[in-house]
């Protein structure tokens, strides 16, 4: 196995940017698969972040490019934020959390030593994790919130509430397929003081776990032609 340097790519600046109209198939995947993400969110140079449920939608009769939605308290830390400073970072992944077992870990570190796995165990294993641990990206935006009691926020509530349905016992990963999810009752319901959050995606960064980077740009309308990228 290619050992893995602990310094990765150099990211600063853009890495392999392209452009596009559309989010790159497998950001769109990960956005499918994940049932969280973490919004971060700035003001007054103190960064803030949080989990959130979302929804991703292509697009809307309110927006021709994609969008994330999610819901909040209008008082709530990140509705003030958001106010003051539009400008958001969100991180979702495929991966599992889990770390297996490695050799030379310490014994303070109160993790269990490897284990004895069969042959058949181990292949399993390793197919398993592969299927779940891809890449993580990072979608730069603007936030906004919907205006009260407008279409738009009606729409965009309902799209959400549709979206999160999960039972108990679910795991992180959404599996079911669009019949079962549309079969279950939403575990959300709209409070009085919800506000509705949505995202126009701007740029994604795309990492995997060797540490390579990619960098992807959404095209503006000024970028186009007939609708298509100039």
């Amino acid at each position: 196995m290619d050992k893995i340097p602990l310094n990765y790519e150099a990211s600063q600046g853009d890495t392999h940017k392209q452009l596009t109209d559309s989010l790159p198939p497998e950001v769109v995947q990960c956005l499918e698969n994940a049932r969280f993400l973490h919004l971060a969110t700035c003001m007054d140079n103190v960064p803030h972040v949080s989990l959130m449920n979302y929804t991703h939608l292509c697009s809307s009769p309110y927006s021709s490019s994609p969008v994330i939605i999610m819901t909040t308290n209008l008082a709530s830390r990140k509705t003030t934020h958001i106010a003051a400073n539009p400008s958001v970072s969100l991180l979702v992944h495929d991966w599992s959390s889990h770390r297996p077992p490695t050799h030379g870990r310490r014994p303070s570190g109160g993790s269990p030593g490897p284990e004895n796995r069969s042959s058949l165990a181990s292949l399993l294993y390793n197919i398993n994790t592969a299927a779940v641990s891809s890449i993580s990206a990072t979608i730069g935006g603007s936030a906004r919130l919907a205006p009260t009691g407008s279409d738009e926020e009606k729409f965009y509530l309902q799209r959400h509430l549709e979206n999160n349905t999960f039972e108990p016992g679910e795991p992180l990963f959404r599996q079911q397929n669009d019949a079962a999810r549309e079969t279950s009752d939403s575990h959300f319901v709209a409070g009085e003081s919800v506000r509705v959050i949505i995202v126009d995606i701007k740029d994604v960064r795309i990492s995997d776990w060797k540490g390579t980077v990619r960098d992807w740009a959404l095209a503006s309308d000024s970028n186009k032609v007939n609708g298509q990228l100039a």
